[in-house]
């Protein structure tokens, strides 16, 4: 019998922090179309893929998905009697909008295929309207995605114009919901957790796999390959098998570039599991390492280390780049870096916070980070050291299992 997810979160708290947000920027109703996002706020297992074909439209008192036949009956059922509605209406998202804003005179006024079903008002399932008066004062700002393309918002543009009464403001945010789900909740925590222990035996099986003669790209094949057999739905992002001069570039595309002795490998590699991603790298070495190899190991390890001891609250990701830096620099890798230190993690394999120059704000308990310093010398050897974890009141706890000591094959 597979292994049951861990419990997913509560679609309510994290419908209550979007409305709260809404309110504090002044905007009355909020349009979802990014898929994570989407997946995020209702808090479904089991319903999205890779299609870009929901949109979700949360107000003060609803929340709905529309969606098409190809997903309403799972989308359905995951929604079960919790806050979020499904609509599966047969009309785009834009006129979904303006139906759902409209307010109860819709139902009337429409007819044929856009008629409002039975138990339906305004575009909004009677259920999840509550309390709400029966001519509901029109939304004056409806906050849209920065995920839009430019013809979903002059679509929506048009067809809230065409509808009667006042047509709403469209305020296009930046990264609004993304910014919420910066701060994870325990639920997400523990499922993080479950995606990383994948990849951790991941890294054990392929260390007894691997040998010289092997290509980067049969490594990757068994690598990917095992973790889709143990646990992972999918992976968090294509496997990096980087041997030798290969390593220097940090996103290198594995190839039939063959694993010689006194080589390094850079392994970066995560699952996706339980709807969440996790995201490991791991330098091994074929045969014992000179000098300069170990030289450059100990670097990127103690930037691992001595950045993992100093994150806790209030740190910026600029403390923490800049840290990790000044270690390498103190170890004769000054400059050889060249990436940001880390990144979030969650249900995308990159979200917010970063670790890098460019983000001054301090780190709070709840964020999702990865650790990877790195040294990349051009023609020569690459080699970088990733765990990740979370931000807790006090330090942070990595979620990652595999060992720091140098690993020789």
């Amino acid at each position: 019998m597979p292994p049951q997810p861990p419990a997913q979160g509560d679609a309510g708290p994290r419908l209550d922090r979007l409305r709260a947000a809404c309110a504090d920027d002044g905007i009355d109703a909020f349009l979802v179309r990014d898929t994570s996002n989407i997946a995020w706020l209702t808090a479904f297992d089991g319903v999205f893929d890779d299609e870009s074909a929901h949109a979700l439209l949360v107000t003060p008192s609803a929340a709905v998905l529309h969606t098409d036949s190809r997903y309403v009956d799972s989308a359905r059922a995951a929604a079960s009697d919790g806050p979020i509605a499904v609509d599966d209406a047969r009309k785009t998202h834009a006129k979904f909008v303006a139906d759902a804003l409209e307010g109860p005179s819709n139902a009337e006024r429409s007819s044929g295929a856009d008629a409002a079903p039975e138990g339906v008002r305004g575009g909004i399932p009677e259920s999840t309207l509550g309390s709400t008066p029966a001519n509901p004062t029109q939304p004056a700002v409806l906050g849209i995605e920065d995920s839009l393309s430019l013809g979903e918002f002059r679509a929506l543009e048009a067809t809230l114009a065409e509808a009667p009464g006042s047509a709403p403001i469209l305020r296009e945010t930046s990264r609004f919901v993304l910014g919420l789900r910066a701060v994870k909740e325990p639920t997400e925590v523990v499922r993080l957790r479950a995606a990383q222990a994948v990849t951790d035996a991941a890294f054990a099986h392929i260390v007894a796999f691997m040998r010289p003669g092997m290509t980067e790209r049969e490594v990757q094949i068994e690598l990917e390959d095992f973790m889709r057999r143990h646990g992972a739905e999918g992976l968090a992002f294509p496997s990096i098998v980087a041997a030798g001069p290969n390593g220097a570039s940090p996103h290198a595309v594995p190839g039939a570039t063959l694993l010689e002795a006194g080589q390094c490998v850079v392994l970066d590699f995560g699952a996706r599991a339980y709807g969440y991603c996790s995201d490991m790298t791991r330098t091994v070495f074929l045969g014992e390492p000179d000098e300069r190899l170990s030289t450059a190991y100990e670097a990127i390890r103690q930037a691992n280390e001595q950045v993992e001891a100093a994150l806790r609250p209030g740190v910026t990701g600029k403390d923490m780049h800049e840290l990790a830096e000044r270690v390498l620099a103190d170890h004769g890798f000054a400059g050889k870096m060249g990436h940001s230190l880390g990144h979030g993690v969650g249900i995308d394999i990159h979200e917010e916070p970063n670790l890098s120059p460019r983000n001054p704000h301090p780190l709070v308990p709840g964020n999702v980070v990865t650790v990877e310093p790195g040294v990349y010398l051009s023609g020569e050897f690459g080699m970088r050291l990733e765990d990740f974890g979370v931000i807790t009141r006090d330090g942070f706890a990595v979620f990652t299992q595999s060992t720091h000591d140098m690993v020789i094959i």
